[in-house]
């Protein structure tokens, strides 16, 4: 298994923001999202979760694999 980091966009915040997360990495740009989630943040896809990633650039600049949508496959 490879576990790399990517982002998930939280939810209920008063801007876009994104909180880095443990994810098993499946390819062909899915990933399984690992837990737990913090009790301070909200997920916008829960642990457990297979998700849709790619490369994306935040508006600081970076770069970081982020999570955008559910995928049809799921455990």
């Amino acid at each position: 298994m490879t576990v790399q980091m990517i982002y998930m966009p939280l939810l209920n915040e008063n801007a876009i923001v994104w909180a880095p997360v443990q994810a098993e990495n499946l390819g062909d740009d899915l990933f399984r999202v690992l837990g737990p989630m913090p009790e301070d943040e909200e997920w916008k896809f829960a642990a457990g979760s297979v998700v849709k990633a790619h490369l994306t650039r935040f508006s600081g600049g970076e770069e970081g694999i982020a999570a955008f949508e559910i995928s049809a496959l799921q455990p």
